[in-house]
């Protein structure tokens, strides 16, 4: 890798803050909390599949660790209007914290497919990372916080895998788009 990929330059910062709002902005339609679970139903982690499978492993992550941060600086960026250290306190903190490997794995997969991963490799990335990764973190950690047995706690995340099994076709397709049209948009490793 050269020194000039390593920089975060204009082009990556814009793009990084771009993906960082654009996970923001898909928590505006607010939070649906299924069959009495404490962790709700949203669109951001459509977000974070697209950072991943967009930017790649560093800058996708990098995407979601800002929203993070500023998130825990008070900014209710997340659905509902949720922000502060009180999120990091709830039930779904572990879902949180996990989409920052979540976008990384999603990027990371995506980048081993070359200049241009087909439809199955972006859908396996975003439902890998995007779900997998998330879920590793999340399913546990809401167990710890919520004194829930972990089969408990798995089986109320199962109601979110319809729905975020269909974000990782919809995140597959949308980055195929927009690497096509847009390929100065994937990351220096696929160049």
């Amino acid at each position: 890798m050269t020194e000039k990929q390593n920089t975060l330059g204009a082009a990556t910062l814009a793009r990084v803050a771009a993906f960082a709002a654009l996970i923001a902005a898909l928590g505006l339609p607010g939070s649906l909390n299924l069959f009495g679970n404490a962790v709700p139903l949203t669109f951001q982690t459509l977000g974070v599949m697209l950072a991943g499978a967009i930017l790649g492993s560093r800058r996708g992550a990098l995407a979601v660790l800002v929203l993070v941060l500023l998130v825990a600086a008070g900014l209710p960026l997340l659905a509902g209007g949720r922000g502060g250290l009180g999120v990091f306190a709830g039930p779904s903190v572990g879902f949180l914290l996990g989409w920052i490997p979540g976008a990384f794995v999603t990027g990371w997969i995506v980048e081993r497919g070359g200049k241009a991963p087909g439809i199955a490799r972006l859908i396996l990335a975003c439902a890998a990372g995007g779900i997998g990764v998330v879920y590793l973190f999340g399913v546990p950690a809401q167990a710890l916080v919520a004194g829930l047995p972990l089969g408990k706690a798995a089986l109320l995340s199962s109601a979110f895998l319809p729905g975020d099994l269909l974000k990782a076709v919809v995140a597959a397709f949308v980055a195929h788009g927009v690497r096509r049209a847009y390929p100065a948009a994937a990351p220096g490793r696929d160049r």
